[in-house]
């Protein structure tokens, strides 16, 4: 017998925006619609290896229905529930600063949408076959970027950094052939599917392809249809409303990258068609955690020669992006002076709430004029010397504006290479911890108080991409025990959860170069 899920199905995106006609699964340009209808590819012998719990509850379902073979047909595309449409969703993008024309959901099956405790969730699956956005690849997925995805968009998501969601990670059973670091070694790895979940997977691409058409009218419609869902606080659409509609995107966009600044996350592909319209971390490709703070480091082996999505690049990014979809949106303001408005906003107030994120790591609730040159004086320290960047803010914590002294005892466990701290960076350090705790007695908190803020924005674990690595290399030989793990772990990322301090420890020797621990491809 077949146990039916009960699942609150309210398609919006497939109802109410203009459909591909072409019925065919085939490689194409697709114009004036927003989506392709398509079905998943059937797949060999599936099998469940993780499912969120936190995620079945936003979806109203229950611990029971994930083990339930409905459950693992329809999540991994072998059943296509009754009055659904499964589709890809049209989009564009700038990848790399260059207008690559059409791009769309190459990889990705849009299941359905769900409106639980009035919140609507759309459904998709990612490697779940061959779209008319594919182009030249197969749409599958491999497993060890199926784990990366899954347990960072959850990670993502209790570090309290917007993002997408996800479900369930499952092998598809089949085999799939991929050319990890595109150097002509192809090789046949596990196939995978990961259910992803959002409010929305529309991104800046959405926009752009269709003003890049010259099609206003679809562009007005993909528009009108995103703040009546999205953004209907804003009101019915009119000039005004679409202003205010991207000054909002402007803000998300912002507070997003503010976030993975502050923890130490480097997205890897900020093109634009990777650009969430709700400002939430989407894509989870060639990303990566800081290990040595260096705001020169990029993950992805793409971009290791320009970095232009490096750390410390990412704020301009954003921006660069936000300017891609003003110029989408111009034909239905055709006034530049309020989208340019909007864009100047986005410097200023990035200068602000980085400070601001900045002082929260630090414990300062005060506003001070010398702060700037505090951080300032941060930043370079935390450069002359590789030093691991979670480790040195959470173990800031513990330092005492009364001991200044020891302030780099505290910090010690954070340096890759102690005999690198010389007298010179020493000296350095011990005049930064003594302008630290002089700025610190203009505070009211206590030490205690203090050391309570502090770690709860500074993270005590995160995905550092080794940790993953061991996940992937023990799914490879069939153990899965430890992507339970780590999501575990990662659920209370702010805690100090003694049974795993194993995982507060600086990226191991022997991580350094390999392959999936420090660069990673577009296909990781």
């Amino acid at each position: 017998m077949t146990e039916n899920l009960k699942l609150n199905i309210k398609d919006k995106f497939n109802t109410e925006l203009p459909a591909d006609p072409i019925l065919e699964n085939s490689r194409r340009q697709v114009s004036k619609a927003c989506f392709s209808l398509v079905k998943p590819k059937l797949t060999e012998n599936p099998e469940m290896l993780h499912v969120s719990d936190d995620m079945l509850i936003n979806l109203g379902l229950t611990e029971a229905d994930s083990h339930s073979e409905q459950f693992l047909k329809v999540f991994t595309g072998n059943t296509v529930l009754e009055n659904t449409h499964p589709y890809a969703m049209c989009y564009g993008g700038h990848q790399f600063g260059n207008w690559a024309g059409q791009l769309g959901d190459g990889r990705a099956i849009n299941l359905f949408e769900i409106e639980h405790n009035h919140t609507n969730w759309a459904v998709q699956l990612k490697g779940a076959g061959e779209t008319p956005y594919s182009r030249t690849a197969d749409g599958l997925a491999v497993l060890r970027s199926s784990i990366r995805e899954y347990l960072c968009s959850e990670a993502m998501f209790h570090l309290g950094v917007p993002t997408t969601r996800a479900l369930s990670l499952a092998l598809s059973g089949d085999s799939v052939l991929r050319d990890m670091l595109y150097d002509g070694n192809s090789a046949y790895e596990k196939g995978a599917i990961v259910t992803r979940v959002s409010p929305s997977f529309l991104r800046f691409g959405s926009y752009e392809i269709l003003s890049s058409r010259q099609d206003v009218a679809t562009l007005k419609t993909l528009v009108d249809y995103t703040i009546k869902h999205h953004f209907s606080h804003l009101g019915v659409p009119s000039k005004e409303s679409y202003i205010q509609f991207f000054a909002e995107v402007s803000q998300r966009t912002l507070e997003m990258i503010i976030h993975w600044q502050r923890v130490g996350f480097v997205h890897g592909v900020m093109n634009t068609d990777n650009m969430s319209i709700l400002g939430l971390t989407i894509d989870y490709g060639p990303y990566g955690w800081l290990e040595d703070f260096d705001f020169g480091w990029t993950p992805n082996t793409t971009d290791s020669q320009h970095k232009r999505y490096r750390y410390g690049n990412q704020p301009n990014m954003g921006l660069w992006n936000l300017y891609q979809l003003a110029n989408a949106l111009y034909p239905l303001i055709e006034d530049a002076k309020p989208l340019e408005a909007v864009l100047d906003a986005y410097k200023t107030d990035f200068e602000v709430e980085s400070l601001n994120m900045m002082r929260s790591k630090l414990g300062l609730q005060r506003e001070e004029d010398s702060d700037q040159k505090l951080m300032q004086d941060l930043e370079d320290n935390l450069q002359l010397s590789e030093t691991d960047m979670t480790i040195f803010f959470r173990n800031l914590s513990q330092f005492t504006k009364d001991n200044h002294a020891e302030g780099l005892k505290v910090v010690a466990d954070a340096f890759y290479v102690p005999n690198e701290i010389s007298s010179e960076i020493r000296q350095k350090w011990n005049i930064w911890f003594q302008l630290y705790a002089k700025r610190l007695e203009t505070e009211t908190l206590s030490d205690s108080e203090r050391k309570e803020l502090m770690n709860a924005v500074n993270p005590k674990y995160v995905l550092r991409n080794y940790m993953s690595q061991l996940a992937i290399d023990d799914a490879d030989k069939g153990n899965y025990d430890l992507i339970d793990e780590l999501f575990q772990l990662l659920k209370k990322p702010y805690s100090e959860q003694p049974k795993y301090e194993k995982w507060f420890a600086k990226r191991p020797d022997w991580a350094r170069h390999k392959v999936g621990c420090s660069m990673l491809s577009c296909s990781s």
